[in-house]
């Protein structure tokens, strides 16, 4: 960062110079007389503007997030104007036309935005602003506010001298615009109400990028695909620093982990040999950390000083979800546990019960074959390997493994590495499908998470696990690997978790399974086990919920390559195309085999014509 403590002709010659010098990956970011600030990153027809002042909290706070503003600071307003003129002059030549956006508050008792500008030059661009201005009141409940437009030759506030008059304006390119915006967001006394604040905050600057974006595509030649691609590229080092500490939260402790009993074979003995009906208690592993201590330092984290929209909304949502984790982990076999799982895995609707009992309904299940060719773990290690050089072809880079391990009862993906049992057999055509699943679906957006600047985006978004669960089950159906008894254990999991939250108890649940939808004894008692472990575990029902809301995803047009370019949520696709349009992330880095083939096309094909889940059963 630059330090300019006069605002000198020759200084603001050196700003410009800078820019044109500027290259596609840099930015420039200058501290100014006055307590000032510039900060331009991309060549954009535009900059946000906002003049510092007493007793004004918060207001401020409305331009920061944008990729090209201007804090003007207490001291040498006139060379501030010059500076303006200076960038105006210079990019109205690059792009036809250069918006000066001013914001300032207005008065205490103020319920009005004023859009002060020229109406008849501007008449998309400023009916888009107060458009997406008035539409605040169907976000927020308990305000009215309303907007208008005043076609003034003063755009600023009251008080204030102008940035520049008509006729400069003119003879520079510039088009200015001033945006009065009532103080709702603080009280009489210039106290922010803080939950308000965050809300409107994120809301007003959507609507300015709407606004902006409709100036650049109406009055300019810059080549900005759309109004998400016009926030910050270079996020502040808060936004790296908070998300550094997250991660560090959540891998401090292994949840599945410590929710799993550790005697589960002494719980199967027992409940075999008694004829199903005695279930020892479940005994788990001591924790590892200090739940108080961890949520204290969740809670030390100061998301409200993060400005970009989509980060602050992304983080929260984390805490929040570490928060409800942590809590599960100090309840762990009690019936808080269960409560606690329903707010975090959403609980099951209507729509989802109802597919699940299609399935089971619609297909049976298969006995197994004997004399079938099974796979021990080597050779399925070497199917995974096949699949991991197919990955280093695209990225050289990629350097994750397979491990075949006498202490995992479990095939499991861990920090992008795969784990087999040493005894673990399965048919061939099980082996394809899960090595999709692990390889081709958990290592792969484990991987292209770790490419991104973000480490969320390799440990996983808020509420990430039924996306990421259904696309690996989907990735079955891809490959041909999606069996009737597969699809029905998944079904079999929501049905499972409905009679838990209905009070249901572990014979119950395994008795039902067992005679109303006929699955066999291990599948059903596998089933009825990782449900009621903890004291009520219902993260089971996210592999079919990510498959029903992945199939309504691809339907609807959505695209599935984008999906794997980390471990997100169906809820954050509209984030996560802003983000990658604004250059915070990066494209997918690898692809698995199957993506693109004729075999896919088809698929999805079928998909979009309506294929129902009990038709993906893969003969």
């Amino acid at each position: 960062m630059q330090e300019i403590k006069n605002l000198s002709a020759t200084s603001i010659n050196h700003i410009l110079d800078t820019l044109d010098s500027l290259e596609e990956e840099k930015e420039i970011s200058c501290a100014l007389p006055g307590n000032g600030f510039l900060h331009i990153e991309k060549e954009l027809p535009y900059l946000a503007i906002y003049r510092r002042k007493r007793d004004d909290r918060g207001t401020r706070r409305f331009i920061l997030s944008e990729a090209s503003y201007l804090v003007i600071g207490t001291e040498q307003f006139e060379n501030y104007q010059k500076l303006i003129y200076a960038l105006s002059d210079r990019n109205s030549t690059k792009f036809k036309s250069y918006l000066l956006f001013e914001i300032y508050s207005g008065e205490v008792s103020s319920f009005k935005f004023r859009i002060k500008g020229p109406d008849k030059r501007l008449p998309s661009t400023l009916k888009t602003l107060k458009e997406n201005l008035l539409a605040v009141n169907e976000e927020f409940s308990g305000i009215y506010l309303d907007a208008e437009i005043s076609d003034s030759s003063e755009r600023q506030a009251p008080a204030d001298s102008a940035l520049m008059n008509i006729e400069e304006a003119k003879n520079c390119g510039a088009v200015m615009v001033g945006l009065e915006i009532p103080p709702v967001y603080r009280d009489e006394h210039n106290k922010l109400y803080p939950v308000f604040f965050r809300g409107f905050k994120d809301y007003l600057i959507n609507a300015m990028h709407r606004c902006f974006f409709e100036f650049i595509r109406v009055q300019t030649s810059s080549g900005v695909a759309s109004y998400n691609a016009l926030g910050r590229k270079y996020l502040k080092q808060i936004i790296f620093d908070i998300d550094k500490q997250l991660t560090n939260i959540e891998t401090s402790y292994q949840f599945l982990w410590l929710v799993s009993p550790s005697n589960i074979r002494e719980i199967k003995n027992e409940f075999f040999n008694s004829k199903f009906e005695k279930v020892p208690d479940y005994h788990y592993r001591l924790l590892p950390i200090d739940p108080d201590v961890l949520k204290r330092r969740l809670y030390n984290l100061k998301l409200e000083d993060i400005d970009d929209p989509a980060m602050s909304f992304l983080f929260r949502e984390k805490r929040e979800e570490l928060d409800m984790q942590i809590t599960m982990l100090s309840e762990r076999g009690t019936k808080n546990f269960m409560y606690d799982g329903i707010r975090l895995y959403k609980g099951i609707d209507h729509d989802l019960c109802e597919a699940a009992t299609n399935i089971l309904t619609q297909v049976p299940e298969e006995n197994d074959r004997e004399g079938e060719d099974l796979l021990d773990a080597r050779a399925f290690s070497s199917m995974a390997r096949k699949e991991f050089d197919y990955f280093r072809e695209q990225d050289e880079n990629f350097k994750c493994k397979v491990h075949i391990r006498d202490d995992v009862n479990v095939m499991m993906v861990s920090h992008g590495e795969l784990y087999i049992p040493a005894d673990y057999k399965m048919k061939r055509i099980e082996a394809e499908a899960l090595i999709q699943h692990e390889v081709g679906t958990h290592v792969l957006t484990y991987y292209n998470g770790k490419t991104q600047p973000l480490q969320q985006l390799s440990i996983g978004l808020a509420d990430y696990d039924p996306l990421q669960e259904g696309l690996a089950v989907m990735s079955e159906f891809m490959v041909d690997g999606l069996t009737a008894n597969r699809l029905r254990i998944l079904a079999g999991r929501v049905l499972a978790g409905k009679v838990l939250m209905e009070g249901g108890d572990f014979q119950q649940i395994f008795r039902l399974l067992k005679t109303e939808y006929g699955f066999g004894d291990e599948r059903a008692f596998n089933i009825t086990s990782r449900i009621m472990q903890g004291g009520g575990f219902l993260k089971d029902i996210i592999y079919l919920k990510g498959l029903v809301m992945l199939n309504k995803h691809l339907r609807e047009g959505g695209d599935y390559e984008p999906l794997l370019a980390g471990k997100y949520g169906i809820k954050h696709t509209e984030i996560i195309k802003e983000l990658t349009e604004r250059h915070v992330l990066n494209p997918v880095k690898i692809k698995p085999s199957f993506l693109h083939s004729e075999k896919m096309y088809e698929k999805l094909k079928l998909i979009r014509q309506g294929l129902s889940l009990p038709q993906m059963v893969c003969k």
